[in-house]
């Protein structure tokens, strides 16, 4: 009995290796997990998604940038009590940027008699507006300087667009031949295209109204500042040009010798404006510059000033926001004269002997100290000095570089008023009209004043004189 249960234990382990088959009966291989699946996919459905998200603000952007624009006596409505206040204490005169085209508004404030030895004009920069500058004027008001800084179209509450009719000769699209044949009646344009076989609308011309942005460059600049000195009153004018103003106007100061007395270059380089144009015209950029208040004052803090006020900031944003003011000054960005050489431009006849004083910002960057001390070197004739402030001025700078300008524009030798003596037309003995049209004719001189300014209703909308 015990040799034959050995056998069966024997025989016992010799089944079981037998039995189990490894290939038939293995279990087979796990596909990968969803873990490892999802991990896999994960840049895909991000960059999928990123880009959906980015294509959804950039439509949203669109859109609400789109948006028609109030109507100016809305837009007035809603301003902050800080620009209401500036708007009530202005006027508007009318100007011709360009000819042949209608008259624009420009908005000015003005301080000080009107007999003072100095007649002080600031034209700000690109971007900036005579809000900048109400300090300064009430600071020289006081000195009994008359002072005027003005906005230049398409900036602060000057106009920002025209309309503009043209004639369209000729239609060349299904529609224009469709109201030519409503018109004319349906025979007519079937004699036409038996006897022709085509429908001659090349007589026809239509008037189309079209709203376009003042792009100002240095032509259009002289005009304005032609006008706004004639309109004012300010000859001999003392010039202060802030920023991209003193390129602007550089070719109207060498041809216009006669109408200025001095010039006050603040913080200008024709080719580096202080607010980057490029902000305002690349698109989603512009969009969140000028639809976010922290955006905004970030950019200003980075470009224009060294610090700056919620209350400020958001001023100005909506200044150049406004009434489509950002297509104003991307188009005057796209003027400016980039090749300007200033030391040729200081070597000129109508330069040499010009009063020239050159303030500058000491205290906003090295790089930028030294682009003043450049200035300086291209312009001999020019007195440097410096202020505290950023590029553009502030509350708290405004009486230093307002003390610099009066320093510097009573040191100057009075103007001698140009009396210009009119001929007397000639009139024939015993005509009893001669006293009457010569007395006239001065009646007229006198009237001409400069009573070419309005003042704004209760609404901010002006009353203004045609020039």
């Amino acid at each position: 009995m015990a040799i034959i249960t050995e056998q069966q234990n024997e025989s016992k382990p010799q089944l079981r290796k037998s039995k189990p088959k490894s290939n038939s009966t293995s279990p087979p291989p796990q596909p990968p997990s969803k873990s490892d699946t999802s991990t896999a996919a994960n840049p895909f459905h991000f960059w999928f998604y990123f880009t959906i998200v980015v294509s959804l603000i950039s439509l949203s952007f669109t859109l609400f940038s789109s948006l028609s624009p109030q109507d100016p006596k809305t837009w007035f409505l809603n301003l902050p009590p800080i620009l209401r206040h500036h708007y009530s204490n202005g006027r508007t005169i009318k100007v011709q940027t360009t000819p042949n085209h209608p008259q624009v508004g420009v908005f000015s404030i003005q301080q000080g008699p009107t007999n003072s030895d100095s007649n002080v004009l600031i034209v700000p920069g690109i971007g900036c507006s005579s809000f900048s500058f109400h300090n300064i004027v009430k600071y020289l008001g006081n000195k009994y300087v008359h002072v005027v800084s003005i906005d230049l179209p398409g900036s602060g509450f000057s106009d920002k667009s025209i309309t503009v009719v043209e004639d369209k000769v000729g239609g060349n699209n299904l529609w224009d031949v469709y109201e030519e044949i409503k018109e004319k009646g349906l025979f007519w344009g079937f004699d036409q295209l038996v006897e022709q076989g085509y429908v001659n609308n090349e007589e026809l011309i239509s008037k189309k109204e079209i709203v376009k942005s003042i792009e100002l460059g240095s032509e259009e600049m002289g005009r304005v500042l032609s006008q706004v000195v004639d309109s004012m009153g300010l000859t001999p004018v003392d010039l202060v040009l802030h920023d991209s103003a003193f390129g602007l106007s550089a070719n109207w100061i060498s041809e216009n010798r006669g109408l200025i007395r001095s010039v006050v270059i603040l913080d200008s380089l024709p080719a580096k404006p202080a607010l980057p144009v490029w902000v305002l015209e690349v698109p989603l950029v512009r969009e969140i510059v000028l639809g976010s208040r922290f955006a905004f004052e970030r950019v200003l803090a980075m470009c224009c000033v060294k610090s700056i006020g919620a209350v400020e900031a958001e001023a100005h944003r909506i200044l150049l926001k406004g009434r489509n003011g950002r297509r104003a000054v991307v188009g005057m960005g796209k003027k400016l004269n980039f090749s300007f050489d200033l030391a040729e431009w200081s070597g000129l006849d109508g330069i040499r002997g010009l009063p020239i004083r050159l303030i500058w910002s000491s205290g906003w960057s090295e790089e930028w100290f030294a682009e003043g001390r450049r200035v300086s070197e291209a312009l001999p004739q020019a007195m440097f000095v410096t202020h505290s402030g950023g590029r553009w001025t502030q509350e708290h700078n405004a009486e230093e570089v307002g003390e610099s300008i009066y320093e510097f524009v009573t040191s100057l030798p009075k103007p001698t008023k140009q009396v210009v003596e009119e001929p007397i037309p000639e009139a024939k003995i015993g005509d009893p009209n001669h006293h009457q049209d010569v007395h006239g004719s001065h009646d007229h001189h006198n009237g001409h004043g400069h009573a070419h300014a309005g003042y704004m209703d209760a609404h901010g909308l002006d009353h203004g004189w045609a020039m």
